[in-house]
């Protein structure tokens, strides 16, 4: 099994590219990084805060893209992913070329974590119809998925219309980067996994023993092998018997969550994390 780590950095944390190598040096796997571009000062959308995570993880976020670009040249090995992107906030033709050039320059390491979103004003801010980012993400995930396949790349949707164009780098994956959606066990998240992704990234990882099924059964059922997607429990506060729980459902990633700090508050904690790695290699 493979261990990731995911931190909620900002502009008053550790470095990312300091980050990244310790999780390499380590024996981790891979590092995620989320993404908020800004927190309005609204008191009717308050941030969903969860246990661990700060006020300032929200309004003084780092952008995960560019944070992730000085973590290449600090790593050889680990995976590099957001987790997650909050896709809809995004020109798609940029979008893809920031991915496409990450995981060139990567060597082929990126994931692209892709969600929805939370936050109404937010996403308001951005332009973006709440109510349809889930349509408008389709369509930009389509496009940009040509973007990175296609010679002469085209996509004619109802919300984007691309022409003829050219496009490089393309990702050295193909035909796409890795794509995995975040969200919970929902008929709307599943959907979006087996249409037009990799897999499906749980946030906190509850709940799978029946949710694993039922999103083998949506992928099924549209004619997509289960056994082609991929199910990593993200942001999960790792435990011995939660890693042993996740293996017998065939779960072959988990990504843990520390907090993000100082470089000697968030190496301790890597370090404290440090037995999980002897346990996650015997569930290989």
């Amino acid at each position: 099994m493979r261990l990731g780590i995911t931190a909620s950095l900002t502009d008053r944390d550790m470095a990312p590219a300091a980050l990244a190598a310790a999780i390499e040096e380590r024996g981790f796997d891979a590092l995620f990084l989320p993404e908020h571009t800004h927190l309005p000062v609204r008191e009717d959308d308050p941030p969903a805060l969860v246990d661990g995570v700060r006020p300032d993880d929200y309004r003084r976020s780092l952008c995960p893209l560019v944070a992730l670009s000085t973590a290449v040249a600090t790593t050889q090995r680990i995976q590099l992913g957001t987790g997650i992107l909050l896709a809809a906030q995004h020109d798609p033709i940029v979008l893809a070329k920031q991915v496409a050039t990450l995981d060139h320059l990567s060597g082929g390491r990126f994931t692209l974590g892709i969600g929805f979103g939370w936050n109404r004003a937010e996403a308001e801010d951005h332009g973006v119809d709440f109510a349809g980012r889930r349509a408008l993400v389709r369509e930009y995930l389509l496009c940009m998925q040509a973007l990175w396949s296609q010679e002469e790349a085209e996509f004619h949707g109802e919300l984007v219309d691309l022409p003829p164009a050219w496009a490089w780098p393309k990702p050295v994956q193909q035909p796409r980067v890795q794509t995995l959606v975040g969200g919970g066990a929902g008929a709307a998240v599943f959907a979006a996994v087996v249409d037009y992704a990799d897999g499906w990234m749980p946030i906190g990882g509850s709940g799978l023993s029946d949710a694993i099924p039922r999103l083998h059964m949506v992928a099924a059922k549209a004619g997509r092998d289960p056994a082609t997607l991929t199910v990593i429990p993200f942001g999960t506060i790792g435990t011995k018997a939660k890693l042993e729980h996740y293996s017998s459902l065939g779960v072959t990633e988990v990504v843990l969550r520390v907090g993000a700090g100082g470089a000697d508050e968030m190496l301790a904690q890597l370090d404290a994390l440090a037995p999980l790695r002897a346990v996650a290699a015997n569930l290989d």
